[in-house]
């Protein structure tokens, strides 16, 4: 009897282990749990801990929350002038709706992969074609992301999957095209140089005509004060000589110095004869008969 009681202890203890295990599940970080009952989703847990349901009644299907990194094929993509490009993306993506997720992937991720690429060469596509060659390069980075990212992202909600990022690792030329291109922008670069160069030359001229036409006026005015002052100069002169020489006594001194001036430059040199005019003032000077 005893034996036979153990026997239902112990039966009792493994049927409450397998309820308790069946019926108990943990939740990590970034995961949904999604539960279902008889198929139907009756509802959705994403925080994480020790969960519980329904034994044997109640499934759980875990899906991932995380951001994953989808890297996709390379792609020829036309540019709107006409220009072939290859284009190589990865996409950043993740579940945002588990439910639609279940609903219309049933949570496999190659199917998910498969609309994310569709989606994102579809925007890749679009954006470039509406740019030309020179656009696309320029928008590289940031403002090309954006874009691709807001236009990949149409239609996904139904889906329940949002594309965090769009980006362009490498946007390259096909081979037969690079050489023509290099030298088209090595060209533009020359021409934005020289014109550069053609502006600094003219406002260097204008400031140099500026200069110029500023050194004339200065120069003008320089020799104008300059005339007016020898002209005053002169008037001075000739009143001082007029005050110094207004009488005959001062006439005769004058006349004088200006004789013995004449004869000291005369006596100079290595020649000491003079020949005078015996009515010369000079004559008279020497013989004392002025």
């Amino acid at each position: 009897m005893k034996n036979l009681k153990k026997v239902f202890v112990t039966i009792a203890i493994i049927l409450i282990a397998i309820v308790g295990l069946n019926g108990a599940y943990s939740l990590g970080v970034n995961q949904y749990a999604v539960i279902r009952q008889f198929g139907r989703i009756v509802k959705i847990e994403s925080e994480p801990g020790l969960k519980f349901k329904i034994p044997f009644i109640q499934n759980v299907q875990k899906i991932s929350s995380a951001i994953t990194l989808y890297d996709i094929a390379q792609s020829d993509v036309i540019t709107k002038d006409k220009k072939s490009m290859i284009a190589d993306d990865y996409v950043l993506w993740r579940v945002k709706d588990p439910t639609k997720y279940v609903q219309t992937l049933n949570a496999v991720v190659p199917r998910a992969q498969e609309r994310i690429e569709a989606a994102s060469y579809n925007a890749t596509k679009t954006i470039i074609s509406s740019m030309t060659q020179d656009e696309v390069i320029e928008a590289r980075g940031e403002r090309l992301t954006k874009m691709l990212t807001e236009e990949a992202n149409n239609g996904m909600e139904s889906y329940g999957i949002e594309i965090v990022e769009v980006q362009i690792k490498a946007l390259d030329l096909p081979e037969d095209n690079k050489q023509a291109v290099y030298a088209r922008m090595i060209s533009e670069r020359e021409n934005i140089a020289a014109s550069y160069t053609a502006a600094g030359k003219a406002e260097a001229q204008k400031i140099r005509n500026e200069t110029d036409k500023q050194v004339t006026i200065l120069k003008s005015a320089a020799e104008k004060q300059a005339a007016v002052l020898e002209a005053e100069g002169e008037e001075q002169y000739m009143k001082t000589l007029q005050d110094a020489y207004n009488t005959q006594e001062k006439a005769d001194f004058y006349q004088y110095i200006r004789s013995l001036d004449a004869l000291k430059k005369s006596m100079q040199g290595g020649e000491k004869t003079i020949i005078l005019d015996k009515d010369s003032e000079l004559v008279k000077i020497l013989y004392g008969t002025n």
